[in-house]
């Protein structure tokens, strides 16, 4: 746990920095002074624009700098949108800004995904099965229902790495890989506020808790049956292709499988309890730091995520997380990058909340026709477009927002908007790796464990190619 909190330290310095530069004189009364999108030009998009094509590109133009020092590069980026917004709009504006980033969104989503990838990481599935195309074809199918029980993030730590193990004597794995990040890490948390970000917000929003499983599961089913059918397809031809090749040795040979770790199947029980407890306790008790409002189930709800994963970290054997080849790795790059975008995306956001003030106008009015009734099919693109660059939960809240933001109307008149915009913040952040957390982590893990991973933009073509008609047969279905 120590090597993980050393792992961003980079990032953390940086942002401390710019905090204790910026907040000491921005505890001043009155209105928060927020950045207005409105009077933003997209030039204060480029350090997030720029972040991204350092994720995807540095890694294949510059491997070994980007190994040793992603971390300054994404922070270096964090610090290029930092100070010339503290330059030109003021201490106030830029800690208000940056310590409700920090506070609020970067922090409590950091600390689910550590508590997820900690406890996750303590439960061991021993022993190795075949990697067949039916064996295959059945993981997925079990990650995406279990995903929205256990959430994204948690089913994807549990499973990816026996589903490597279960594949380490093939030839061609990398698409097994692709297609766990879309049914395990997006498409199977589609059900439940539990099962990804955007639709716990709209729990928080006043959105009910089953309104995802009702009117989220037919296109769920649609989508995620269509995949595991072409999966199993693809995976046949690939199976049978590998026999071409000479046999490789299995490291790890078949064996009867069974679960040690009992402790943290419990955990992640308490890990939906605690993320639930600060969705239903509202005990009206906060205190305002510099405008951000820190409320006390907030606070309750991070503390027993950290000591969930105090206590799987001491009480788990080590063995278990020896078998999982568990490391800091993939948590630590995670908090790294998202660091820097979870900051970069501000202005992004800012300038989206503008709406048709601002600079990103013209894509806000491709969501209402003339008469001033919402177009579905663009809510879905659109959230679903923008949720595959940019972080899908915040996005989500755009839409929601943009859309009325009342979760009454939305849940009646409006179902249909509010499940565009669901459907497509979930569904589409298996696009990119940095659409949702999970994603870079599986890839990450898998990388670790020696699986020859797509690139940023390979890995593209692979959503491109396979995820696009489906999200186009889902708009034909749904919202045509």
């Amino acid at each position: 746990m120590m090597g993980f909190l050393r792992g961003i330290s980079v990032t953390a310095l940086a942002v401390a920095v710019v905090i204790s530069i910026a907040v000491m004189p921005a505890l001043a009364a009155g209105e928060a002074p927020h950045l207005n999108g409105a009077g933003l030009g997209v030039f204060w998009a480029i350090p997030f624009a720029g972040l991204l094509l350092s994720i995807a590109i540095m890694p294949l133009a510059a491997p070994d700098v980007w190994h040793h020092h992603y971390g300054k590069i994404s922070a270096g980026w964090a610090l290029l949108f930092l100070l010339p917004c503290l330059i030109g709009f003021g201490a106030l504006t830029t800690s208000y800004e940056l310590m409700h980033t920090v506070i609020l969104e970067y922090v409590p989503f950091l600390i689910l995904l550590f508590a997820l990838f900690t406890v996750a990481g303590g439960v061991l599935i021993k022993g190795n099965l075949h990697g067949s195309p039916a064996l295959n074809t059945s993981f997925l199918a079990i990650g995406t229902v279990i995903a929205s029980v256990v959430g994204t993030t948690g089913a994807a730590m549990l499973l990816i790495r026996p589903l490597i193990r279960a594949n380490d004597n093939r030839i061609h794995v990398a698409h097994v890989i692709v297609f766990f990040i879309f049914l395990v890490a997006n498409i199977g948390g589609s059900l439940t506020p539990l099962g990804d970000p955007p639709l716990f917000l709209g729990f928080l929003k006043g959105v009910s808790f089953f309104w995802p499983t009702r009117f989220m599961l037919a296109p769920m089913l649609l989508v995620a049956v269509i995949l595991l059918a072409v999966f199993y397809a693809l995976d046949w031809y690939l199976f049978h292709v590998d026999e071409n090749y000479p046999p490789k040795p299995d490291p790890t040979p078949d064996s009867r499988l069974r679960i040690e770790g009992w402790l943290n199947i419990a955990l992640l029980g308490a890990i939906i309890a605690a993320v639930l407890l600060s969705g239903v306790w509202k005990p009206g008790i906060s205190v305002t730091i510099n405008h951000v409002e820190i409320e006390l189930q907030n606070v309750v709800r991070d503390l027993l995520l950290l000591a969930i994963a105090w206590v799987s970290w001491h009480f788990t054997q080590r063995e278990i997380r020896e078998g999982n080849g568990f490391t800091w790795g993939p948590i630590a790059e995670v908090a790294k990058l998202f660091a820097g975008i979870f900051i970069t995306i501000i202005p992004a956001i800012a300038i989206l909340k503008a709406g048709t003030s601002g600079a990103l106008a013209p894509l806000v009015r491709l969501v209402t026709d003339s008469q001033g009734q919402p177009i579905n099919a663009m809510y879905f693109w659109l959230a679903g477009g923008l949720s595959s660059f940019l972080d899908n939960a915040p996005t989500y809240l755009v839409f929601f927002n943009l859309a009325g933001g009342n979760a009454e109307q939305l849940m009646g008149p409006l179902a249909t908007t509010l499940l565009a915009i669901s459907a497509g913040a979930v569904f589409m952040g298996a696009n990119t790796y940095i659409g949702n957390a999970p994603n870079f982590m599986v890839k990450a893990i898998a990388e670790e464990r020696g699986v020859k991973m797509p690139s940023f933009f390979g890995y593209m073509l692979w959503s491109g190619a396979i995820l696009i008609p489906c999200f186009v047969l889902v708009t034909l279905v749904l919202f045509r």
